[in-house]
C-alpha cells in the first residue's frame, strides 16, 4: 500500500480566465525539508503545547503580585483597566508571537528571516531570558529550602528562640504595633536571617561566599531543569503535565481550607471591594498596563520557541485565546486564596488588613508561611504550599531556558546535533552566575537583577518586534501567513491592534518606564552609584542588540546602500525580487498594471 498524491493547481489571472492542471505525485517518505535538513520535531500531543504555554505564563507573579495590585487599586474596579489592556494589547501580542513562531518554525532570532534587519530583537529577547534565569532559579531554590525545612514536627519560623533570631524578634502577640520598624516577626527573621543570612553582609560590595545550603538547593533545581530540557519538547512536554497542573490542585485545596478560617470572608470582601474613584488615578491604569505586559510572558521569546514546534496547521488563534484567558483567570482565582489567608491573619492578630497585605517575596516567604504555621497540621500544609511554589517556578524557568536554547540552536545550525551538550552548557553557566545570588549579600544582587534585567528592556523588545511585523513585514502579509496555517485571515480588529494600537501602547509603556524610573533599594538599603550603572549596562546590553545587528547587517550585505537596505528589509526567500529591482514592502499597485497572479494549491493524498 503506497500513497499517491493528486495535486490540483488553479491559476487565476486578471482577465478572469482560469487554467487548471492536475498531476499525480508520490510524496517522499523521508522527513526532510527542501534544504535537505531533517524536519523539525513537534509536540507529542497538542495538550503538551498548551500546558507548556500555560505553565510558563502562570508563574509566581500570578500569586504574589496580581492579587495585591487588585486590592491596592480599587478591588474589582482594577479589573476594568486590566481587561481593557488585555484586549487591546495583551491578547493581540500573545497571538502575534504564537503565529510568528508557528509559521516560521524557528526560535526568537531565526524567525526574523522575514525581515533580516530586525534579527537583533531576537537576540535581545534571548539575552533577556538568559538574564532572568540568573535570578529566577534562585526563587525556586528558596522554595526548595523551605520545602526541606517543612519536614519537621514544628516549623522553624514559629518562635523567636532560634540561633538566627535577633533581639528585635517578637511574636505578633507581643507586638504593640506591627508597623514598629524595630520589631520583626519570626517568619520575617527566618527568611532574612536563616535563609538569606543578609545580616552577615553590609551591602552589594560585601557578598561573601555562597551558602552551601542554598547552593545545594540551586544545584537540585538546575539538575531538574536539565533533565526536563535535554531532549527537547519530547521531555519538557511530559514534565508540564505535573508542573502546570499541580498549582491548580494546590490552589483549590488551599482555597477550600482558607475559606473555613475566621476572617477569611472579610479578606475576600476587601479583595473584591469596588472603588471606581480609583480609576481616576493614572497610576492605577499604568500598573494595570504594566501587569499585562509582564504577566502574559510576551517578549521573552518563549511563546515563539514553543509555537515553533507546533504542526503547521495548528489553530494558533484558538490557542492564544485559551491560554491568555486561563492566565488571567488564574491570577484572579489566586486572589481568593491569598486574601482568605490574609483576612485570617488580620483577624487573628487584630490588625488592619493593609498591615499584613503585601506583594513580592514577602507574601510567599513571610506572610503565607506565618499563616500556615498557625494551622493544625501546619507542616503538611507547608509542604503542600511550597510544592506549589516549586511547580509554579519550574515550568516558567523551563520556558525561559527553552527560549535561549531553541533561539541559539536554530540560529547556529551545528548545535542541533549537540543539543544535550549545549543544554548542559547553558544550565551550568546559569548556575555559576546564580551563585552570586546565594551569598550572604545575594539578596542585593537578586534585587539589582530583578530591577534591571527585564524591565524597560523587555518593553523595548516587544515594541521593536511589533513594529518589525506590522510596518516592515506588513500586517497584510502576516495575515496571509496566518490564513495559510489556519484557513482564515485574522479579523480587522486584530489587524488594527497589530498595526496601530499595540505599537502605540508599547511606545507609551516604554516612555512611562523611563519617566517613572526609581533606583532599586532593599528595605532601607540604597544601592551605590556603581551598582546602578552596572544595572543600566545590563539592561542596555540587551537593547543595543537591535541597532548593533542592524548596522552589522547593512555593512555585510553586497551592493550600494540602497541595495543593502532593500535586502535587509526583504524576506530572505524573496531576495531574488530585489535582484529584479522589486521591494514588495514598498511597491504600490499602479492603475493599468497587471495584478500579481494568485495561486491556490490543493493536495489530496489517497491510498492506492
Amino acid at each position: 500500500m503506497t500513497e499517491t498524491g493528486v495535486e490540483l493547481i488553479l491559476v487565476k489571472e486578471q482577465n478572469g480566465v482560469q487554467f487548471t492542471s492536475t498531476t499525480l505525485v508520490t510524496p517522499t517518505p523521508t522527513q526532510t525539508n527542501p534544504s535537505g535538513e531533517e524536519e523539525r520535531e513537534t509536540w507529542g500531543k497538542k495538550i503538551d503545547f498548551l500546558l507548556s504555554v500555560i505553565g510558563f505564563a502562570v508563574d509566581l507573579a500570578n500569586v504574589w503580585r496580581f492579587p495585591y495590585l487588585c486590592y491596592k487599586n480599587g478591588g474589582g474596579a482594577f479589573l476594568v483597566p486590566y481587561l481593557f489592556f488585555m484586549v487591546i494589547a495583551g491578547m493581540p501580542l500573545f497571538y502575534m508571537e504564537l503565529a510568528l513562531g508557528q509559521y516560521n518554525r524557528e526560535g526568537a532570532a531565526g524567525v526574523w528571516k522575514i525581515c533580516p534587519i530586525f534579527k537583533g530583537v531576537g537576540f535581545t529577547v534571548i539575552l533577556i531570558s538568559l538574564y532572568v534565569g540568573f535570578y529566577y532559579n534562585v526563587i525556586i531554590s528558596w522554595a526548595m529550602f523551605y520545602l526541606f525545612s517543612s519536614f519537621t514536627g514544628e516549623l522553624p519560623w514559629v518562635h523567636c528562640n532560634n540561633t538566627w533570631n535577633s533581639p528585635n524578634c517578637s511574636d505578633w502577640a507581643d507586638n504593640g504595633s506591627v508597623s514598629d520598624i524595630y520589631k520583626a516577626t519570626p517568619a520575617q527573621e527566618y527568611f532574612e536571617r536563616a535563609v538569606l543570612h543578609i545580616q552577615d553582609s553590609n551591602g552589594i560590595d560585601d557578598l561573601g561566599r555562597p551558602r552551601w545550603q542554598l547552593t545545594s538547593c540551586l544545584a537540585v533545581v538546575i539538575v531538574l531543569l536539565y533533565f526536563s530540557l535535554w531532549k527537547g519538547v519530547k521531555t519538557s512536554g511530559k514534565v508540564v503535565w505535573i508542573t502546570a497542573t499541580m498549582p491548580y490542585v494546590v490552589l483549590t485545596v488551599l482555597l477550600l481550607r482558607g475559606v473555613t478560617l475566621p476572617g477569611a470572608i472579610d479578606g475576600i470582601k476587601a479583595y473584591l471591594s469596588v472603588d471606581f474613584l480609583r480609576l481616576c488615578d493614572a497610576k492605577v491604569w499604568i500598573e494595570a498596563a504594566t501587569q499585562i505586559c509582564f504577566s502574559l510572558g510576551v517578549g521573552f521569546g518563549v511563546l515563539i520557541a514553543f509555537s515553533s514546534y507546533n504542526k503547521f496547521s495548528n489553530n494558533c488563534y484558538r490557542d492564544a485565546i485559551i491560554t491568555s484567558s486561563i492566565n488571567s483567570l488564574t491570577s484572579f482565582f489566586s486572589g481568593f486564596v491569598v486574601f482568605s489567608f490574609l483576612g485570617y491573619m488580620s483577624q487573628k492578630h487584630n490588625v488592619a488588613l493593609d498591615k499584613v497585605a503585601r506583594d513580592g517575596a514577602g507574601l510567599v516567604f513571610v506572610i503565607y508561611p506565618e499563616a500556615i504555621a498557625t494551622l493544625p497540621g501546619s507542616s503538611i500544609w507547608a509542604v503542600i504550599f511550597f510544592i506549589m511554589l516549586l511547580t509554579l517556578g519550574i515550568d516558567s524557568a523551563m520556558g525561559g531556558m527553552e527560549s535561549v536554547i531553541t533561539g541559539l540552536i536554530d540560529e547556529f545550525k551545528f548545535l542541533h546535533k549537540h543539543r544535550e551538550l549545549f543544554t548542559l552548557f547553558i544550565v551550568v553557566a546559569t548556575f555559576l552566575i546564580s551563585l552570586f545570588c546565594v551569598t550572604n549579600g545575594g539578596m542585593y544582587v537578586f534585587t539589582l537583577l530583578d530591577h534591571f534585567a527585564a524591565g524597560t528592556s523587555i518593553l523595548f523588545g516587544v515594541l521593536i518586534e511589533a513594529i518589525g511585523i506590522a510596518w516592515f513585514y506588513g500586517v497584510d502579509r502576516f495575515s496571509d501567513d496566518i490564513e495559510e496555517m489556519i484557513g482564515h485571515r485574522p479579523g480587522r480588529y486584530w489587524r488594527l491592534c497589530w498595526k496601530f494600537v499595540s505599537p502605540c501602547f508599547l511606545l507609551f509603556m516604554v516612555v512611562v518606564s523611563f519617566a517613572t524610573f526609581n533606583p532599586p533599594n532593599y528595605g532601607s538599603y540604597m544601592f551605590p552609584a556603581w551598582a546602578n550603572m552596572l544595572g543600566w549596562c545590563l539592561a542596555m546590553s540587551s537593547m543595543t542588540m537591535v541597532p548593533l545587528y542592524a548596522i552589522y547587517k547593512l555593512c555585510t550585505l553586497p551592493g550600494k546602500f540602497c541595495d543593502r537596505l532593500a535586502y535587509a528589509i526583504t524576506p530572505e526567500t524573496e531576495h531574488h525580487l530585489v535582484d529584479n529591482g522589486e521591494v514588495r514592502q514598498f511597491t504600490e499597485k499602479s492603475p493599468g498594471l497587471p495584478a500579481v497572479q494568485t495561486f491556490h494549491q490543493l493536495k489530496i493524498f489517497v491510498s492506492s
